[in-house]
């Protein structure tokens, strides 16, 4: 599978990244089955959190364990996420989640430790020196920040570059074809014009969260379907469905469906990309695997973004 470098890593990170919210150290054979699946068509990297729980993580370290292949892996790590009290960026929550997450995940180390919220009210200083503690302490490899805004991540790798300190290697906010209308969760985060324009300019790599747009394109979803009324809120929008057709109409041209030419849009940027997946199943993960056969042009990026009519389908 192609893949990309991040900084502050010995080994290259799929551009695929499997989510771990479907998998259950309960029904470890249902779980195996898809790590084996993801490992055999060259995925390499798993995105995990505190706050999804234990079982992903607990099954991800089983299935590790049993099959001996940690040091080929790239484990990511969110944590320090806000709790009913508020923000928890903090050394402490950074601390506690750091060691609940390696315990479940059988690892002394992240790959990848990211803040996954951030706390806008903190200076980025202070939230980029706390940080080099883990690092140090070898317990992760490069940091990242998910749901921060590019304004904070440039003032946070500045401060890191002025005080020979290790800044953010990576960015994980919402990047999708499908445009949210509003944050799905509080204190998500979505790219805009400007976020994509930062990311070609400082060629920081992207891994997108909900690259799929939660099945937006699978086609269970209609303009006169509005039974699930979160997917409504966020997505439903006519410039989505427009986009929708788009996608559509190329992927009868390429030979695939609208969600592989959505997903292969996410991976076609100007700048490095990843896109998380969270497949039920090994059948789901390798229909979406299909789009790394899918090759899009910049004008054909532009197209399907409804920045240029010019292509005529």
């Amino acid at each position: 599978m192609e893949a990309i470098s991040i900084a502050g890593l010995d080994k290259p990170v799929s551009k695929l990244i499997l989510g771990s919210m479907l998998l259950n150290d309960e029904r470890m054979d249902v779980s195996a089955e898809l790590l084996d699946a993801y490992a055999a068509i060259g995925g390499n990297a798993m995105d995990t959190a505190q706050v999804y729980g234990p079982r992903g993580m607990g099954a991800i370290g089983k299935w590790s364990a049993e099959r001996g292949n940690r040091s080929g892996l790239v484990l990511i790590v969110k944590g320090a996420h806000h709790d009913e009290k508020g923000p928890r960026v903090t050394r402490a929550a950074v601390e506690a989640d750091l060691a609940y997450s390696l315990g479940l995940l059988k690892t002394d180390y992240a790959d990848i430790f990211m803040l996954h919220r951030d706390d806008p009210d903190k200076p980025v200083g202070e939230i980029v020196e706390m940080l080099q503690e883990p690092l140090q302490a070898g317990l992760c490899k490069a940091l990242g920040a998910s749901n921060w805004t590019t304004a904070r991540l440039d003032a946070a790798n500045a401060y890191a570059e002025a005080h020979g300190l290790t800044g953010f290697a990576c960015n994980s906010p919402n990047l999708s074809l499908a445009r949210a209308n509003e944050p799905r969760w509080p204190g998500c985060v979505s790219t805009d014009a400007d976020d994509l324009a930062w990311h070609e300019r400082t060629q920081l790599p992207l891994l997108s969260w909900s690259s799929q747009a939660a099945g937006f394109f699978t086609g269970r979803y209609a303009p006169e379907r509005r039974d699930n009324e979160e997917i409504v809120r966020v997505y439903y929008s006519d410039d989505n469905w427009e986009r929708y057709r788009r996608a559509t109409l190329l992927g009868e041209a390429k030979g695939a469906d609208a969600n592989q030419i959505a997903l292969a849009y996410v991976l076609h940027q100007s700048f490095p990309t990843c896109a998380l997946i969270g497949p039920a199943n090994a059948e789901e993960l390798r229909s979406s695997a299909k789009a790394l056969d899918v090759a899009l042009t910049p004008e054909e990026i532009r197209w399907l973004d409804l920045k240029d009519d010019s292509l005529k389908r």
